[in-house]
């Protein structure tokens, strides 16, 4: 198998991953925090921890990825 047959399996599944992790992630950015009706005393630039820190690095590693497979499909 070459590089041109197998790069957009690739590139299927890093997007499949890529979505999943963005949907997995917590969202507060809901239509009632954008008019100042979110959670009372919550800190908008709060630390991520555990779990939640693992998903958002990972979130990024699958982004940087996506973009050099697509770079790579686009040049070869």
């Amino acid at each position: 198998m070459d590089l041109h047959s197998i790069l957009p399996w690739i590139q299927v599944v890093l997007s499949v991953l890529l979505v999943g992790a963005i949907l997995m992630q917590q969202s507060e950015g809901s239509l009632g925090s954008a008019f100042g009706g979110g959670q009372a005393g919550s800190n908008p630039w709060r630390t991520k921890r555990g779990l939640e820190k693992q998903l958002f690095i990972g979130t990024i590693v699958l982004a940087i990825l996506f973009l050099a497979s697509t770079m790579l499909a686009l040049f070869i």
